[in-house]
């Protein structure tokens, strides 16, 4: 015990930081041979991405569930403003993931997205 340094008292001990989630494994990032609005829209998602998949598993699922309540349960303006973050992020993955999608995956997309907006617009009807 003697060639032990007392600690200072109003130290903290330290944390020993967490080492970020893996990049799940995959083939590709981005789309092979895109051009034009693709290519821009992917470079500039990919980091937004990588954040989100570092973010807890539980919390973006719970924020959208949250959203949509409000969208659903508010019947005014309100209601429709909850929604726009739902029918933008469900967009922006829709977008994304299009060039990989089966025609069947796509109609179920354009068909989600359709619902969402009509929603939104009944609640924003009443201005």
């Amino acid at each position: 015990m003697a060639n032990r340094r007392p600690r200072h008292p109003l130290a903290q001990p330290q944390k020993a930081k967490k080492a970020p989630r893996p990049l799940p494994p995959g083939e590709q990032f981005f789309t092979p041979g895109a051009t034009g609005l693709r290519k821009t829209v992917e470079t500039r998602s990919a980091p937004l991405l990588v954040y989100l998949y570092q973010m807890p598993k539980w919390l973006l699922p719970v924020v959208l569930v949250a959203f949509f309540i409000g969208g659903f349960a508010l019947p005014d303006w309100r209601g429709g403003l909850c929604m726009l973050p739902v029918i933008a992020f469900t967009g922006w993955l829709a977008y994304l993931s299009w060039p990989s999608l089966r025609v069947g995956a796509r109609v179920l997309r354009l068909a989600l997205l359709a619902f969402l907006l009509a929603v939104a617009v009944t609640r924003f009807g009443g201005l």
